[in-house]
Protein backbone atom coordinates (compact mmCIF):
# COMPACT_ATOMS: atom_id res chain seq x y z
CA UNK A 1 0.00 0.00 0.00
CA UNK A 2 1.47 3.35 -1.06
CA UNK A 3 1.93 5.98 1.65
CA UNK A 4 -0.67 8.78 1.61
CA UNK A 5 -0.07 12.10 3.34
CA UNK A 6 -3.55 13.07 4.50
CA UNK A 7 -4.23 15.45 7.39
CA UNK A 8 -4.79 14.56 11.04
CA UNK A 9 -7.37 16.68 12.84
CA UNK A 10 -5.37 17.28 16.02
CA UNK A 11 -2.49 18.70 13.93
CA UNK A 12 -4.66 21.50 12.57
CA UNK A 13 -4.59 24.99 14.03
CA UNK A 14 -8.40 25.07 13.99
CA UNK A 15 -8.63 21.96 16.20
CA UNK A 16 -9.86 23.08 19.68
CA UNK A 17 -7.14 22.82 22.32
CA UNK A 18 -9.33 20.67 24.60
CA UNK A 19 -9.78 18.08 21.82
CA UNK A 20 -6.05 18.03 21.00
CA UNK A 21 -5.23 17.77 24.71
CA UNK A 22 -7.70 14.92 25.28
CA UNK A 23 -6.35 12.94 22.33
CA UNK A 24 -2.67 13.36 23.25
CA UNK A 25 -3.37 12.42 26.87
CA UNK A 26 -5.28 9.34 25.73
CA UNK A 27 -2.31 8.33 23.54
CA UNK A 28 0.04 8.93 26.47
CA UNK A 29 -2.12 6.74 28.71
CA UNK A 30 -2.13 3.89 26.17
CA UNK A 31 1.64 4.15 25.57
CA UNK A 32 2.30 4.05 29.32
CA UNK A 33 -0.04 1.14 30.05
CA UNK A 34 0.71 -1.11 27.08
CA UNK A 35 4.44 -0.33 26.82
CA UNK A 36 4.18 -1.08 23.13
CA UNK A 37 7.73 0.09 22.49
CA UNK A 38 9.27 -2.23 25.10
CA UNK A 39 10.55 -4.55 22.37
CA UNK A 40 12.89 -1.78 21.18
CA UNK A 41 14.63 -1.37 24.55
CA UNK A 42 17.58 -3.72 23.78
CA UNK A 43 18.21 -2.11 20.38
CA UNK A 44 17.96 1.43 21.72
CA UNK A 45 20.14 0.55 24.71
CA UNK A 46 22.83 -0.90 22.44
CA UNK A 47 22.81 2.22 20.28
CA UNK A 48 23.07 4.57 23.26
CA UNK A 49 25.93 2.49 24.63
CA UNK A 50 27.72 2.55 21.29
CA UNK A 51 27.41 6.32 20.91
CA UNK A 52 28.05 7.08 24.57
CA UNK A 53 25.03 9.40 24.61
CA UNK A 54 23.72 10.33 28.03
CA UNK A 55 21.52 13.23 27.01
CA UNK A 56 18.35 12.70 24.97
CA UNK A 57 16.32 15.27 23.07
CA UNK A 58 12.87 13.84 22.41
CA UNK A 59 10.97 15.49 19.54
CA UNK A 60 7.19 15.82 19.10
CA UNK A 61 6.74 14.48 22.63
CA UNK A 62 3.04 15.21 23.03
CA UNK A 63 2.07 14.46 26.61
CA UNK A 64 5.39 12.74 27.38
CA UNK A 65 5.56 9.62 25.22
CA UNK A 66 7.24 6.50 26.61
CA UNK A 67 10.08 8.25 28.47
CA UNK A 68 8.48 8.27 31.96
CA UNK A 69 8.70 4.45 31.99
CA UNK A 70 11.52 4.02 29.47
CA UNK A 71 14.16 6.03 31.33
CA UNK A 72 13.97 3.86 34.52
CA UNK A 73 14.12 0.70 32.38
CA UNK A 74 17.31 1.92 30.70
CA UNK A 75 18.72 2.98 34.08
CA UNK A 76 18.44 -0.64 35.24
CA UNK A 77 20.74 -1.49 32.32
CA UNK A 78 23.26 1.05 33.58
CA UNK A 79 22.29 3.75 31.06
CA UNK A 80 21.47 6.88 33.06
CA UNK A 81 20.01 9.60 30.86
CA UNK A 82 18.78 13.15 31.16
CA UNK A 83 15.78 13.60 28.85
CA UNK A 84 14.42 16.83 27.43
CA UNK A 85 10.91 16.55 25.97
CA UNK A 86 9.92 19.00 23.23
CA UNK A 87 6.94 19.67 21.01
CA UNK A 88 5.56 22.17 18.53
CA UNK A 89 2.57 22.50 20.89
CA UNK A 90 4.09 21.90 24.36
CA UNK A 91 1.69 20.17 26.75
CA UNK A 92 3.28 21.47 29.93
CA UNK A 93 0.16 20.73 32.00
CA UNK A 94 0.50 17.02 31.23
CA UNK A 95 4.13 16.97 32.27
CA UNK A 96 3.41 18.78 35.52
CA UNK A 97 0.87 16.09 36.31
CA UNK A 98 3.29 13.28 35.44
CA UNK A 99 6.15 14.92 37.34
CA UNK A 100 4.78 13.31 40.50
CA UNK A 101 5.69 9.88 39.15
CA UNK A 102 8.87 10.55 37.18
CA UNK A 103 12.22 11.64 38.50
CA UNK A 104 14.08 14.87 37.89
CA UNK A 105 15.97 13.37 34.95
CA UNK A 106 13.07 14.30 32.66
CA UNK A 107 12.10 17.87 31.85
CA UNK A 108 9.75 19.48 29.33
CA UNK A 109 11.04 22.38 27.25
CA UNK A 110 8.24 24.96 27.63
CA UNK A 111 8.76 26.77 24.29
CA UNK A 112 7.63 25.43 20.88
CA UNK A 113 10.34 23.50 19.05
CA UNK A 114 10.54 23.03 15.27
CA UNK A 115 11.83 19.49 14.77
CA UNK A 116 13.19 20.44 11.33
CA UNK A 117 15.39 23.24 12.67
CA UNK A 118 16.36 22.86 16.30
CA UNK A 119 18.07 25.71 18.09
CA UNK A 120 21.69 25.35 19.15
CA UNK A 121 20.67 25.58 22.81
CA UNK A 122 19.07 22.10 22.59
CA UNK A 123 21.45 19.18 22.26
CA UNK A 124 21.38 15.43 22.69
CA UNK A 125 20.65 12.12 20.99
CA UNK A 126 17.32 12.65 19.24
CA UNK A 127 14.34 10.35 19.57
CA UNK A 128 10.86 10.35 18.06
CA UNK A 129 7.97 8.05 18.98
CA UNK A 130 4.77 7.79 16.91
CA UNK A 131 5.32 11.18 15.28
CA UNK A 132 7.63 10.91 12.25
CA UNK A 133 4.66 10.18 9.99
CA UNK A 134 3.44 13.75 10.55
CA UNK A 135 6.16 15.00 8.19
CA UNK A 136 6.01 15.02 4.41
CA UNK A 137 9.06 13.48 2.66
CA UNK A 138 10.78 16.85 2.11
CA UNK A 139 10.11 17.78 5.75
CA UNK A 140 11.29 14.38 6.96
CA UNK A 141 14.57 14.80 5.06
CA UNK A 142 14.96 18.27 6.56
CA UNK A 143 14.46 16.81 10.05
CA UNK A 144 17.05 14.10 9.43
CA UNK A 145 19.44 16.59 7.80
CA UNK A 146 19.25 18.79 10.88
CA UNK A 147 20.43 15.88 13.04
CA UNK A 148 23.30 15.30 10.60
CA UNK A 149 24.14 19.03 10.62
CA UNK A 150 24.51 18.93 14.39
CA UNK A 151 26.22 15.52 14.32
CA UNK A 152 23.59 14.06 16.67
CA UNK A 153 22.37 10.48 16.67
CA UNK A 154 18.69 9.93 15.99
CA UNK A 155 16.24 7.08 16.60
CA UNK A 156 12.72 7.03 15.16
CA UNK A 157 9.98 4.58 16.14
CA UNK A 158 6.48 4.11 14.74
CA UNK A 159 3.80 1.82 16.12
CA UNK A 160 1.56 2.15 13.05
CA UNK A 161 1.87 0.82 9.51
CA UNK A 162 0.05 1.47 6.26
CA UNK A 163 -1.33 -2.06 6.03
CA UNK A 164 -4.88 -3.42 6.02
CA UNK A 165 -4.32 -5.27 9.30
CA UNK A 166 -3.09 -2.14 11.09
CA UNK A 167 -6.09 -0.16 9.90
CA UNK A 168 -8.46 -2.95 10.93
CA UNK A 169 -6.99 -2.90 14.43
CA UNK A 170 -7.45 0.87 14.55
CA UNK A 171 -11.24 0.37 14.40
CA UNK A 172 -11.06 -0.59 18.09
CA UNK A 173 -9.87 2.91 19.07
CA UNK A 174 -13.30 4.46 19.84
CA UNK A 175 -14.10 1.62 22.23
CA UNK A 176 -10.69 1.96 23.89
CA UNK A 177 -11.23 5.70 24.35
CA UNK A 178 -14.62 5.08 25.97
CA UNK A 179 -13.22 2.41 28.31
CA UNK A 180 -10.01 4.18 29.35
CA UNK A 181 -11.21 7.78 29.74
CA UNK A 182 -12.30 7.46 33.42
CA UNK A 183 -8.76 6.36 34.34
CA UNK A 184 -6.83 9.10 32.53
CA UNK A 185 -5.24 11.73 34.75
CA UNK A 186 -5.41 14.61 35.33
CA UNK A 187 -9.20 14.48 35.57
CA UNK A 188 -10.90 16.97 33.23
CA UNK A 189 -14.61 17.69 32.91
CA UNK A 190 -13.95 18.75 29.32
CA UNK A 191 -12.66 15.24 28.51
CA UNK A 192 -15.87 13.68 29.80
CA UNK A 193 -17.94 16.17 27.79
CA UNK A 194 -16.10 15.53 24.52
CA UNK A 195 -15.98 11.75 25.08
CA UNK A 196 -19.42 10.76 26.38
CA UNK A 197 -21.82 13.67 25.83
CA UNK A 198 -20.50 14.83 22.47
CA UNK A 199 -18.21 11.94 21.38
CA UNK A 200 -15.70 13.97 19.39
CA UNK A 201 -12.62 12.51 21.09
CA UNK A 202 -13.41 8.87 20.11
CA UNK A 203 -14.27 9.90 16.55
CA UNK A 204 -11.28 12.22 16.11
CA UNK A 205 -8.97 9.58 17.61
CA UNK A 206 -10.29 7.00 15.15
CA UNK A 207 -9.91 9.33 12.17
CA UNK A 208 -6.40 10.38 13.19
CA UNK A 209 -5.43 6.77 13.89
CA UNK A 210 -6.49 5.61 10.43
CA UNK A 211 -4.70 8.55 8.82
CA UNK A 212 -1.59 7.80 10.90
CA UNK A 213 -1.50 4.32 9.38
CA UNK A 214 -1.76 5.74 5.86
CA UNK A 215 0.99 8.28 6.57
CA UNK A 216 3.51 5.93 8.20
CA UNK A 217 6.70 5.33 6.23
CA UNK A 218 7.58 1.76 5.30
CA UNK A 219 11.08 0.41 5.82
CA UNK A 220 11.85 0.90 2.13
CA UNK A 221 10.55 4.47 2.21
CA UNK A 222 12.74 5.22 5.25
CA UNK A 223 15.78 3.90 3.39
CA UNK A 224 14.93 6.10 0.42
CA UNK A 225 14.67 9.14 2.72
CA UNK A 226 18.24 8.75 4.02
CA UNK A 227 19.78 7.77 0.68
CA UNK A 228 22.52 10.29 -0.10
CA UNK A 229 21.61 12.42 2.90
CA UNK A 230 24.88 12.57 4.79
CA UNK A 231 27.87 12.06 2.51
CA UNK A 232 28.56 8.64 4.09
CA UNK A 233 29.18 10.21 7.50
CA UNK A 234 26.33 8.30 9.18
CA UNK A 235 25.33 4.70 9.64
CA UNK A 236 21.60 4.22 8.98
CA UNK A 237 19.53 1.19 9.90
CA UNK A 238 15.82 0.73 9.16
CA UNK A 239 13.73 -2.30 10.01
CA UNK A 240 10.73 -3.80 11.80
CA UNK A 241 10.30 -5.61 15.08
CA UNK A 242 7.31 -7.39 16.56
CA UNK A 243 5.77 -5.40 19.39
CA UNK A 244 5.13 -7.04 22.74
CA UNK A 245 1.70 -5.37 22.84
CA UNK A 246 -0.91 -7.11 20.70
CA UNK A 247 -0.38 -7.78 17.01
CA UNK A 248 1.33 -4.51 16.15
CA UNK A 249 4.76 -4.10 14.55
CA UNK A 250 7.31 -1.40 15.33
CA UNK A 251 9.02 0.30 12.41
CA UNK A 252 12.32 1.95 13.29
CA UNK A 253 15.12 4.06 11.86
CA UNK A 254 18.48 4.62 13.53
CA UNK A 255 21.11 7.10 12.39
CA UNK A 256 24.45 7.51 14.19
CA UNK A 257 27.61 9.35 13.16
CA UNK A 258 30.46 7.20 11.92
CA UNK A 259 33.65 7.94 13.81
CA UNK A 260 36.06 9.45 11.34
CA UNK A 261 39.81 8.70 11.42
CA UNK A 262 41.91 11.53 12.84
Amino acid sequence: MKRLHLFEIHDQKWCPWTIRQAETEYLQFVIAKTKGYAAMVPVLAATLERTGARQVLDLCSGAGGPWPWLRPVLAKRGINLSVCLTDKYPNVDALEQSSHVVDHGIRYHPQPVDAMRIGDELAGFRTMFSSFHHFRPEQARALLSDAVRRCEGIAIFEGTQHTGLAMLQMLMVPLMVLVTTPFIRPFRWSRLLWTYVIPLVPLVSLFDGLVSCLRTYSVQELRELVDGLDGNLYKWEAGELKSKAGLSTITYLFGVPIEQPA
